[in-house]
């Protein structure tokens, strides 16, 4: 660890945080149909696709209707890419002859970007053609980031409005969070990464000698594209293998602190839609700071455990600080931040291998999943999640004082809390529940490198990925076989929709509802007190659900190895 460090995450933080509040302002005149300074440029543009598709843009729907209408959407990417993935040999733009996807390998990866996770069970330069990246992945890259993004402003406007019966229009808020924020931030973003040195163009792969005289294959591809989305809208697919390590798809530290700030860029500034939409920006404020306090925690643990390393290597006299796995070009400081930045967000993207962490600081990002990635979340996702455990938090507290909870002046009652809890308790139900029968089966431990608690902890990271929608791995562990491939895409489906239906119900329920004004008995929900009660709620939800998992991976493992025995 090292003061230069410490003022890098800092103004990470600082940044972030500055950006985030003109951003959240300005998507908030977007999904409210008010003229925004891309108006006289998009509107236009935005008034044709509802023409071409048939969509009344002032019609809204019912919660169950836009509810269908996402579902229908999502299927119909799902059956394209499937097929696409399953012809690529037989279409254009694959100038490296890539064959066609096997059915197991293309049903997960179908899934995987469809539902926002982008878990990659194959490498991007070995098994995909350009038209694949291009058509297939990076389209749903911005579909699938817009339907987060869609959900979210269904769930606020649920909260804002009272005896309302509709919650917006999902092909409008579709269209408007595609064409006025991933778009005109994509294209930016893409075109900075090209000054930077990553490649965008649709040549064949280079050969090349290097200076020992070895052959080497250098691939290309439409990369600055993609990479620029899969940061933006927190999917987190790499074009390559390696992901956001390899140097042609991160070439430099200022193309590494864009792309991390890109990953925590909207859902930060959503949390400021969500506070202007309401009428109240404290309210954004106060789940602003519960999701920034969690997250500098686990930083600070991150970067903390990996700057002191292995007591192995001090005993011989050498530096323990770990840079296994680790790009010397960023260094300890920003690979911590990176990884707990896109486990925070469902990113998933990656500049080090997290297999290669300590236990400590692998504990970290699982744990971050496994709250539900709502620290900051992922687009969109992250905001209805959080609300999501908003609703438990203020039943907690309801409890304490014995009346029924409120939240922005609606009542929450049995229902909400049902939900909440139907969609909180469905994550872990499905992650423990295939971890259970892979860890003792011959076909899930066939996939493990390594023995012991680090083993068990790549089969917990596999699952924790899939379920939250993440999309990172713990490299080490083969994922690429029919088991994990089908249980995997399972695990994506389940973990995007048995949490967005029971959102969605919320969304209905609670903007029908009249609102209550404030009385002296009611909670503020904008303090430092609703901040600690959020939190709270939070950790000891995840700790009384995933302790027992996470002592028997990286929490045995830390104490193996201060004792000497590594893995």
């Amino acid at each position: 660890m090292s003061w230069n460090g410490w003022l890098q995450i800092a103004a990470y933080f600082i940044v972030l945080t500055a950006l985030s509040m003109p951003l959240g302002r300005f998507m908030a005149r977007i999904f409210a149909g008010e003229r925004n300074v891309l108006s006289s440029v998009l509107g236009p543009v935005e008034r044709g696709l509802y023409r071409l598709a048939g969509v009344d843009a002032a019609r809204e729907q019912h919660w169950t209707a836009y509810t269908l209408a996402m579902l229908l959407f999502n299927a119909a990417g799902f059956v394209l890419l499937y097929a696409l993935l399953r012809v690529q040999h037989m279409l254009p733009l694959n100038p490296a002859g890539m064959a066609a996807v096997p059915p197991d390998l293309a049903f997960n990866t179908a899934v995987s970007f469809v539902t926002n996770t982008n878990w990659q069970n194959y490498g991007g330069e070995s098994t995909l053609s350009y038209l694949t990246q291009m058509v297939g992945l990076t389209v749903q890259n911005f579909v699938s980031a817009a339907t987060g993004i869609a959900l979210a402003l269904a769930l606020v406007r649920g909260f804002a409005r009272q005896s309302a019966q509709t919650v917006g229009n999902f092909w409008v808020d579709l269209v408007r969070a595609t064409l006025y924020v991933l778009l005109p931030l994509s294209i930016v973003v893409a075109l900075f990464l090209v000054w930077q040195g990553v490649p965008q163009n649709l040549g064949p792969y280079v050969d090349a000698t290097t200076l020992e005289g070895a052959h080497q294959t250098l691939s290309q591809g439409p990369a600055a594209s993609q990479i620029a989305i899969k940061q933006i809208g927190t999917n987190g697919g790499g074009f390559w293998n390696a992901n956001s390590a390899v140097p042609y798809e991160n070439p430099t530290p200022l193309s590494n602190f864009i792309e991390v700030l890109m990953i925590l860029l909207i859902p930060a500034a959503l949390t400021h839609t969500f506070g202007r939409m309401v009428g109240d920006p404290r309210q954004g404020w106060a789940l602003y700071a519960a999701m920034a306090i969690v997250f500098l925690a686990g930083v600070a643990i991150t970067y903390w455990a990996e700057g002191a390393g292995n007591p192995q290597l001090a005993a011989l006299g050498l530096d323990p600080a770990n840079m296994e796995g680790k790009e010397i070009r960023f260094g300890i400081a920003n690979s911590s931040l990176w990884a707990v930045a896109t486990t925070a967000a469902s990113n998933g993207s990656v500049n080090a291998m997290h297999d290669s962490f300590t236990p400590l600081g692998g504990l970290v990002p699982l744990v971050m999943m496994q709250l539900g990635e709502i620290i900051y979340g992922g687009v969109g996702s992250g905001l209805y999640g959080m609300l999501l455990f908003v609703v438990v938090a203020m039943f907690v507290a309801g409890l304490m004082v014995g009346r029924t909870p409120e939240y922005l002046g609606k009542k929450i009652e049995a229902k909400e809390v049902k939900m909440a809890m139907i969609a909180i308790l469905v994550l872990p139900l499905t992650m423990l529940g295939f971890m259970a029968v892979s860890s003792v089966a011959a076909f899930g431990l066939s996939s493990m490198q390594d023995a012991g608690p680090h083993g068990f902890s790549e089969l917990m990271y596999l699952y924790t990925s899939s379920v939250g929608n993440n999309g990172s791995a713990f490299a080490g562990f083969t994922g690429n076989t029919p088991w994990y491939n089908t249980t995997g895409g399972l695990s994506m489906l389940i973990g995007r929709y048995f949490v967005i239906i029971p959102a969605m119900a919320i969304a209905g329920a609670v903007a029908a509802k009249k609102t209550v004004p404030p009385s002296p008995g009611t909670f503020p929900t904008h303090g430092p007190l609703f901040v600690g009660l959020l939190i709270g709620v939070i950790l000891i939800v995840g700790g009384l659900t995933y302790f027992p998992a996470l002592s028997l991976g990286p929490i045995a493992e830390h104490f193996a190895m201060q004792a000497g025995t590594l893995y």
